[in-house]
């Protein structure tokens, strides 16, 4: 037995034996152990029940295209390359770049988890089984890089408009790739370009959307986080439709992206905005400057208000921060 078939037995809730684990598997209760404690390695919460065996805190639903593909309108499903499902891989983004060459335009990659999800910055983004949604899309571009100016922040509106899609209310845009609540980070997007700075040119864009956060992985986390499990008042959204209304959200708006601009994004973004009228904090590797956020231009960077008049913000490298 796998890490993965035990947690297909769990994902019920109720309570199995390491014995008939063990037979159903045909394998010994060792070897169940070994892989209880490899789920429990990656932050999935198994929890002992001394002789009755092992169950989870609660039900677990694990990801399946064909629901997700059901979950979506026509429409989008006719926009999508292709969409694939891995238990465990290192990144989904890594492996959308592997095959960038083959795979068709709008491709997406799903993966139960990541053992070395990345983030903004170089971080790491945590990523159990089971528990969340990490996705990676292919999308190509005929023009170059100068055209996809805020491209990281209008991902961030086509979230918040896949949150809205699910009922979602509560979360808000940190500049440039941040979904936020009040109790700290939702989703996190990361952007990375390849191709002619004239066109074409392609983008690789990761989204990991935190649906359900145990107290471990909370403090692991390194910073205030959230899930959609609290913003939906404790009830755990359908994991297969999360990632379909997300999915169509992205087939959709980075096709809208690609006609229009940012421009197209720029309102939704201000509706959004948790900076504007905020004390901030821009920090980069040179100097710090502490003003009022003015929103954003119409290329996405950041406006702040200074005591030395207004400055763009452009840079990703700069840290931003509430003061």
């Amino acid at each position: 037995m796998q890490a993965q078939d035990l947690l297909v037995a769990l994902a019920d809730g109720g309570t199995i034996s390491g014995a008939q684990l063990a037979e159903r598997a045909g394998v010994t209760r060792a070897a169940i152990w070994k892989q209880v404690e490899s789920l429990r390695a990656r932050g999935v919460p198994v929890q002992s029940q001394g002789t009755a065996g092992y169950r989870l805190p609660w039900p677990l639903q694990l990801l399946d295209v064909t629901a997700i593909r059901a979950a979506m309108p026509t429409a989008a499903r006719k926009l999508l390359g292709e969409l694939e499902l891995h238990w465990e891989i290192d990144s989904t983004s890594s492996e959308i770049q592997r095959r960038a060459a083959t795979l068709p335009d709008l491709s997406m990659m799903l993966a139960e988890t990541q053992s070395a999800g990345r983030g903004r910055r170089g971080r790491s983004w945590l990523s159990p089984p089971g528990l969340n949604i990490y996705l990676s899309c292919l999308k190509r571009f005929d023009a170059g890089f100068a055209s996809l100016s805020g491209l990281s922040l209008a991902v961030g509106v086509i979230v918040m408009r896949t949150l809205a899609t699910l009922g979602i209310q509560g979360a808000g845009l940190k500049w440039p790739n941040d979904v936020l609540s009040d109790a700290g980070k939702l989703a996190g997007i990361l952007v990375e370009l390849s191709g002619e700075y004239q066109g074409p040119c392609a983008a690789i864009i990761g989204v990991g959307l935190n649906v359900r956060l145990t107290s471990a992985l909370r403090e692991q986390a390194g910073q205030p986080v959230n899930d959609l499990v609290t913003l939906a008042g404790g009830i755990a959204p359908d994991r297969n439709r999360v990632a379909a209304a997300l999915i169509a959200a992205l087939a959709e708006g980075l096709g809208q992206f690609e006609r229009e601009g940012f421009a197209a994004f720029v309102d939704e973004y201000a509706a959004h905005d948790l900076l504007r009228g905020k004390a901030l904090r821009v920090q980069g590797a040179q100097a710090s400057m502490d003003g009022a956020g003015a929103g954003v231009d119409a290329r996405g960077a950041l406006l702040v208000q200074a005591a030395d008049g207004m400055h763009r913000i452009d840079s990703a490298d700069v840290s931003v921060r509430r003061t």
